[in-house]
């Protein structure tokens, strides 16, 4: 297995399994190597489900091809149309949510991005993945919930996953959902 290494400034250490089957570890700049190494370790069944899963869904999606079923990906046109439904559809719904969880925000931006479907700075300004114009609307509120969340708790503890409980009690169905299909919205 080959595990490719990104340095930055982050604080935590993450594993991302790509659709493409590459396993990618992001790791704070000046975290030893020898800390990244047993982390990896203590991962290394997850990382091994996901590969699985992965190289399933790719042998999948290539059996889809040669039945005709060949999806594309997303061009530079549809983006733009994504990222205009996005700017008309999620503000309401930050706004809405907002009053609910009783928080402000500041500044949304929305865009296309690779990793996340949405992002919360220290100053309450929201960042939203145009792709998820591509997923089911409960899909786009868990989303937005969950970026508001972070408003009260800027972390994922237990209080954090409580609050967003509270709006949308199912949202671990809808968290497998992005899991499970987040890969297929770049596709047409």
């Amino acid at each position: 297995m080959n595990i490719e290494l990104i340095r930055s400034n982050r604080r935590t250490l993450c594993i991302e399994v790509s659709a493409d089957c590459r396993v990618i570890v992001r790791a704070p700049m000046h975290m030893p190597e020898k800390e990244i190494n047993r982390f990896i370790g203590e991962k290394a069944d997850w990382i091994d489900a996901h590969l699985r899963k992965m190289e399933k869904r790719r042998k999948e999606k290539e059996n889809a091809n040669i039945q005709g079923d060949e999806k594309k990906p997303l061009n530079e046109q549809d983006i733009k149309l994504l990222i205009t439904r996005a700017k008309r559809t999620i503000p309401s719904k930050v706004r809405k949510y907002a009053q609910q969880i009783g928080v402000t925000y500041g500044r949304i931006t929305i865009r296309m991005q690779k990793s996340r479907w949405g992002s919360c700075s220290g100053q309450g300004n929201l960042n939203f993945n145009c792709l998820l114009m591509n997923a089911p609307d409960e899909i786009i509120d868990y989303v937005v919930v969950h970026e508001l969340c972070h408003r009260k708790e800027m972390n994922h503890s237990p209080r954090f996953w409580a609050l967003v409980e509270e709006v949308i009690p199912d949202y671990k169905e809808k968290r497998k959902w992005l899991k499970d299909h987040g890969s297929e919205l770049i596709l047409k």
